[in-house]
């Protein structure tokens, strides 16, 4: 069912009774021809009112794609995602509904705003790589860190073995004892 015949507020109005445009031109556009097409199925083929329902559904999912506000699918513009949306199997659209597949895709292609959806991917993958950047040089860092540790090691192995070598032919390595001092009582 589109808005104008389920009591919701059109595309060109808002819920505060503002008469500010929401939606792109391409969505009035879709909800514009989805009605006489549902009016004119339902005027031609009577004994079919199934069309006219479907012809609803398409154009409602052809809405809601264009405004960027999905229910049922991923938000993409395509085929696949306007089916899923409307709760209709694809091949409606690619064999029974040309003419409305046409529509959306010239719908598509003259709206110069991006989906609310892709913008939403948009921010997410650019904070994505942000995180990743910021990742990557915290790992070249803790690397670098590794690679410092490992030659201190190295040097402490080799006084090690030099004090080992000094305190005499035996190898062992003597404990000197511990002077207390009177202060520290």
């Amino acid at each position: 069912m589109t808005t104008a015949q389920d009591g919701s507020p059109s595309l060109g109005e808002q819920t505060d009774g503002t008469d500010a445009p929401v939606t792109p031109a391409a969505a009035g556009i879709a909800e514009t021809v989805g009605r006489v097409l549902a009016m004119a199925a339902a005027a031609a083929r009577p004994s079919r009112p199934g069309d006219a329902a479907e012809i609803e559904a398409i154009t409602d999912a052809m809405i809601r794609l264009l405004v960027g506000t999905p229910l049922r699918s991923d938000g993409q513009l395509t085929i696949k995602s306007l089916a899923q949306e409307a709760g209709l199997k694809r091949n409606k659209l690619t064999h029974k509904y040309t003419g409305l597949k046409n529509l959306f895709y010239a719908l598509v292609r003259m709206q110069d705003t991006r989906p609310k959806v892709v913008d939403d991917l948009k921010r997410t993958n650019d904070e994505l790589q942000h995180k990743l950047t910021r990742l990557r040089a915290e790992r070249d860092r803790l690397r670098a860190d590794v690679q410092q540790l490992v030659r201190v090691v190295h040097v402490l192995e080799v006084e090690n073995q030099q004090l080992r070598e000094a305190a005499g032919s035996d190898g062992v390595v003597r404990v000197l004892p511990v002077q207390h001092r009177p202060s520290d009582r």
